[in-house]
């Protein structure tokens, strides 16, 4: 019965990118068909192979050195806000093992760049991802790039190619970029999500994003158009000053996600405070957990946790992953018996990304600065574009679903 829930549900999420589309005709079915099969291999192996659990066991060790690491230098110089945190304030833990740890990320991911590294995976990955799938290049390659980087990143990474982007074009990099999530902030979710949830869900959503991007706007390049112009990839001209450059970069990342917590958390404590006025006892996560439990049904969620788990789903789309990881944290820290294991599978794919309405602002802004004209463009299919990033994002969860 999961199953069969689950495949209905890829046909809906499908079938909606269908409708959506702005040229039926030009859908390239076969990629689409790669690229789910690529998805349904990633999910399988990483959640019932032996060799999949050791890799993701792996690299979530790595993660938490990386972390270990990051918090000995917060604790350098915040050794009585570490020594707070030991003691269990869930303000000062977070502030320690989510926001800070951000900062050593961002260096880890700049000096990376510097040195050639990353752009070197990312390239011949997107290249990859072409070759098996036909999509074009810059479109691959800007989807792994934004596995790696944040929004903007990824954007401005592919700057030079802008003047030769056309609004579909420029609608699936703008879904890869909306669908995926910043390697320099995966540490912070690390730390409040399941470890394989998390790192299965960030190539789930690269894939959905294309999949989903290449429904509802395909494109076909000619060869002479078909190429990544990349020549710039760090602006650093020195292995310290990408160290420099990184350190600011994640410290400025840190403080805006808090600053975002701080208004969205209020904005949702004050609407839940007019909300009660007329109906006494109602919040805005219950109207949500209502308004989308037939979808969360759909997805594999079970019956009992419907309500929860649609919440936490809307409380992510009006507000940031942010704000709903930190109420699924509480919940199964507070309430451990409240959300089954599939439950908590399924929503934490679902999270880790970029998809909410705080994206389409800071995607048009990107893209504005690039190019004026481009940026309107975005601006003007902002809502669909947030629709097709929240579909790829019910898209991974409930493929997900089908392995827990």
């Amino acid at each position: 019965m999961n199953i069969l829930l689950g495949l209905l549900a890829i046909v809906v999420v499908l079938g909606i990118g269908f409708l959506m589309s702005n040229n039926r005709s030009n859908i390239n079915y076969k990629g689409i068909g790669i690229m789910l099969v690529l998805q349904l291999f990633t999910t399988w192996f990483v959640f019932n192979t032996k060799i999949g659990k050791i890799i993701i066991t792996g690299i979530s060790g790595a993660f938490d050195q990386l972390i270990q690491s990051g918090r000995a230098g917060v604790s350098f110089i915040l050794p009585n806000v570490a020594n707070v945190g030991e003691d269990g304030s869930p303000m000062n833990v977070f502030f320690l093992d989510v926001l800070l740890i951000i900062i050593f990320f961002a260096v880890l991911l700049s000096v990376l760049t510097y040195l050639k590294i990353l752009p070197t995976i990312i390239k011949y990955l997107g290249a990859a991802i072409s070759k098996i799938t036909g999509l074009p290049k810059v479109e691959s390659f800007n989807a792994v790039n934004s596995m790696f980087f944040g929004q903007s990143e990824a954007l401005l990474a592919i700057k030079s190619q802008f003047h030769h982007l056309e609004n579909n074009r420029l609608y699936i990099v703008s879904a890869s970029a909306m669908g995926s999530v910043s390697a320099s902030i995966v540490g912070a979710y690390l730390e409040m999500l399941p470890e394989q949830f998390v790192l299965v869900a960030i190539p789930l959503n690269m894939f959905s994003a294309l999949i989903l991007a290449s429904i509802i706007a395909p494109v076909k390049v000619s060869k002479e158009e078909d190429h990544v112009d990349i020549k710039e990839v760090s602006n650093a001209n020195s292995f310290f000053e990408a160290m420099g450059n990184g350190a600011l970069d994640g410290g400025k990342i840190a403080l805006i996600v808090a600053a975002m917590l701080v208004a969205f958390t209020a904005s949702l404590d004050f609407v839940n405070f007019l909300i009660s006025g007329v109906f006494a006892g109602v919040t805005l996560e219950q109207i949500l957990g209502y308004v989308l439990a037939p979808l969360a049904f759909l997805m594999g969620v079970p019956s009992g946790d419907l309500l929860q788990a649609g919440s936490l789903m809307g409380t992510k789309i009006i507000t940031n992953e942010f704000v709903a990881m930190l109420q699924m944290t509480d919940i199964m820290a507070n309430q451990p018996n409240e959300l089954s294991e599939k439950t908590i599978g399924i929503v934490s794919v679902f999270l880790t990304s970029f998809a909410n309405f705080a994206s389409i602002g800071i995607i048009a802004g990107t893209v504005q600065g690039i190019d004026s004209k481009k940026g309107a463009a975005v601006s003007k299919f902002g809502l669909k574009l947030l629709i097709g990033a929240t579909l790829g994002s019910v898209l991974s969860a409930t493929i997900a679903g089908l392995f827990l």
